[in-house]
């Protein structure tokens, strides 16, 4: 019988390489240090560091102790993700290495393993941008950090096991609903080799189907299944596969696949998720995070898509430009996310060798992600990269070869593209401003009728914007989101639009603002909202939550000429009404002539007396839903640091692995709005059964900033206090439990 073991634990690690480390079978702890995985290679600060910080060659090497009973099977190292090029030893011996960062392999120890002993395994990572592995070659606008920065696990299997399992689900929209599995065995030499197929819900066996095995590659169908629940978006509802493998009566091998009801098809009039017509509203991700880059663990990933579907209301995402951690994506098959996964890559194609690697990369991808619901399409095209019809004939025909279900795009930034997809994906970068929001569809493509389009990419580089930057700024940074989300809900056929970018992320110095961040998120580093962000947020049924946003410090002299209009609100509510100085000025509704394509236009105030020298004085903000008053912001016109706001994201984290949360630190007024251009300095302690990730002083940035803290593998609390010179010192705590 299968068994995997996670391996994320007692790992050692020296920030360099020499030949003699393969050979050890002992770990100097001179030179090694322990470590959990995921791990990063160097921690970095926040910004400003040279970006050859992290290129260079490590080890890492773990003991391995194999049981007897392992004998006669085979034993596999699966790893999920080593940045860049791995090269895996066991007690001294190669066997095996992969290239590229961004996809899970695996490799066979079977023959060189010592039972009842403990094994040397040794990783040589080279960290460094090798030109024959995508996405380097050229300049990229992203880092790619290093180390062991995803999982690893050992897998024992029987001689015989499964190899894959790919679930199709066809025609979902029927009353009575069909599975179709293909099955891949390594080898069916034996006779007597059966397969049973069991779906279950909520622990619940729905049909069950046994199966001799005649071939390699085995089709099984289950069909005539009623009161099946399609998966979508707002019930994503998730069945389980489990296939049993027998030899006789013997069971060989058991494999368990996550797996829902869905059809999703891009058409010429855009998306329809379950025969229902759907826009697409989303943001790319990047996977970095400040200090840590990649090498996040589990809660982390989750939480970015809990971020991005629950707080932001979005229900699409890219994974720009890679494929992503298998944490992130099972957040989005269970909460109901869609994702555009694509390969990895930035405008650079390299020579033979660099693209064989893509079409390997498209192959690992898909074989990966095929089972998640989640996925609606693969990018299949470097992204931004120009033409290039063998290579891209190419992995078109892997991508439909491997999965038929899904229908492949290519995300490129030119007019009059080569079209080998099944979606025509663009980059449109056309508004800065003005008057041109999004471009003809005809007129990007070329062609007389219309086609499946998406546009993948807006905003972003065209106007780069700090959470902390000049109230004119944000509210034009806001406003550029809202104008392009408007143009694509009024446009019948696009599928949707996805913004450039959820989160800001660290760059090459060919890139972003000079201290290695691209500004480019709708929310910072730390996943702390930019006013962008609430117009997304803002889109949400008001059933859900309740925004009322205004655009504004509050301020007479932040804004050029010390105007202080036009006053935007980002809200969901019916209408508002403005109060200045405890006086109402009216009530004001959303600007449906100019948003009409959004649920919820924003709130454009275009008058308020006074003038550069006036008093300056409070307001309020009062939402109403029915005529019924339901929030209210009040802002002051003389704010004072008054609360030192401390919250974790989570009150509980695991103790068994690396896990972490986020601790979220706000100077707020008396009002308790953020104080933007607060910029203290703060100081974190962390004690008990957890440690810091990041240096111990922090400064807020926009008024507020987070950090994260990990286990330390015991139960107990972790205190975690935060110390401020214009605050009261603050204490919170997050347990550690088994």
């Amino acid at each position: 019988m299968r068994i995997v073991q996670n391996m994320n634990t007692q790992w050692f690690y020296a920030p360099n390489f020499s030949e003699e480390y393969i050979y050890q079978n002992h770990v100097d702890k001179k030179i090694f240090k322990p470590v959990c995985l995921p791990h990063t290679n160097i921690e970095l600060p926040y910004n400003y560091f040279d970006e050859a910080d992290f290129q260079f060659v490590s080890c890492y090497k773990k003991q391995l102790f194999i049981p007897k009973e392992y004998k006669g099977k085979k034993i596999y190292l699966d790893f999920e993700g080593v940045m860049t090029y791995a090269k895996v030893y066991t007690n001294g011996k190669f066997v095996g290495e992969h290239k590229g960062g961004y996809t899970p392999f695996s490799i066979d120890i079977t023959e060189v393993v010592r039972f009842e002993q403990k094994n040397m395994i040794t990783v040589v990572v080279d960290s460094t941008e090798r030109s024959e592995i995508p996405p380097f070659g050229g300049v990229i606008d992203y880092l790619t950090f290093g180390g062991i920065y995803r999982e690893v696990s050992l897998r024992v299997v029987e001689p015989i096991f499964i190899t894959d399992i790919f679930i199709k689900t066809p025609q979902v929209l029927d009353l009575k609903k069909i599975v179709e599995l293909e099955i891949s065995i390594n080898n069916i030499e034996q006779e007597d080799l059966t397969l049973v197929c069991t779906l279950i819900r909520d622990r619940q066996e729905i049909q069950q189907k046994t199966q001799t095995i005649q071939q390699n590659v085995e089709t099984v169908r289950i069909d005539n299944l009623e009161h099946i629940v399609l998966w979508d978006m707002d019930h994503p509802v998730l069945y389980k596969m489990v296939i049993e493998l027998y030899q006789g009566e013997k069971k060989l091998d058991q494999v368990t696949e996550q797996f829902g009801f869905r059809e999703a098809i891009f058409k010429k009039d855009g998306f329809y998720l379950n025969g229902k017509k759907v826009k697409l509203v989303g943001l790319n991700r990047h996977q970095s995070y400040p200090y840590v880059g990649y090498a996040m663990p589990k809660r982390a990933q989750q939480k970015d898509a809990d971020i991005l579907k629950n707080e932001l209301g979005l229900n699409m995402v890219r994974t720009s430009h890679y494929p992503q951690s298998r944490h992130f994506l099972d957040r989005c098959d269970e909460i109901g996310l869609l994702v555009f996964e694509e390969i990895p890559g930035w405008q650079h194609i390299g020579d033979e060798e660099w693209q064989k690697q893509v079409l390997q990369d498209v192959k690992s991808m898909i074989l990966r992600d095929r089972n998640r619901p989640s996925i609606v399409i693969w990018g299949v095209r470097i992204n931004e990269s120009s033409d290039h019809h063998e290579l891209y004939t190419k992995t078109n025909e892997i991508a439909r070869k491997l999965d038929p279900t899904r229908q492949t795009g290519g995300v490129r930034c030119i007019e009059k593209s080569e079209f080998l997809e099944d979606v025509y994906t663009m980059n449109d970068f056309i508004h800065s401003g003005g008057n041109k929001v999004l471009r003809d569809q005809k007129i990007v493509t070329g062609f007389d009728d219309y086609v499946p389009y998406m546009v993948t990419e807006y905003n972003g580089h065209m106007y780069p914007t700090k959470k902390f930057d000049q109230e004119e700024r944000v509210l034009e940074h806001a406003l550029r989101h809202a104008r392009v989300q408007n143009a694509s809900h009024m446009d019948d056929h696009m599928a949707g639009a996805i913004g450039w970018c959820a989160f800001d992320y660290n760059t090459h110095s060919d890139f972003g603002s000079g201290d290695k961040i691209c500004y480019h998120g709708v929310m910072d580093m730390y996943r702390l909202p930019k006013f962008a962000s609430y117009v997304y947020r803002s889109q949400k049924d008001p059933k859900t939550e309740i925004v009322l946003e205004p655009v504004t410090y509050w301020s007479r002299g932040d804004r050029n000429g010390g105007s202080i209009t036009p006053f935007v609100i980002l809200t969901n509510c019916d209408s508002i009404e403005f109060y200045y100085g405890g006086q109402s000025k009216g009530k004001y509704y959303p600007n449906k002539k100019d948003f009409a394509g959004l649920s919820h236009p924003p709130i454009i105030m275009d008058e308020l007396s006074g003038y550069w020298g006036d008093r300056w004085n409070e307001a309020s903000f009062v939402g109403y839903i029915n005529d019924q008053e339901v929030i209210r912001r009040n802002f002051t016109h003389n704010p004072i640091p008054t609360e030192l706001s401390v919250k974790a994201d989570d009150d509980t984290i695991g103790m068994k692995e690396l896990d972490v949360t986020r601790v979220v630190v706000e100077a707020l007024d008396q009002c308790g709005n953020t104080m933007t251009f607060l910029d203290d300095p703060i100081y974190i302690t962390v004690d008990g059964a957890g440690e810091l990730i990041g240096p111990h002083s922090l400064s807020f940035i926009g008024g507020s900033i987070a950090f994260w803290v990990k286990n330390k593998g015991v139960e107990g609390d972790i205190l975690i206090q935060v110390e401020s010179q214009r605050f009261d010192k603050k204490e919170i705590m997050v347990k550690v439990v088994e």
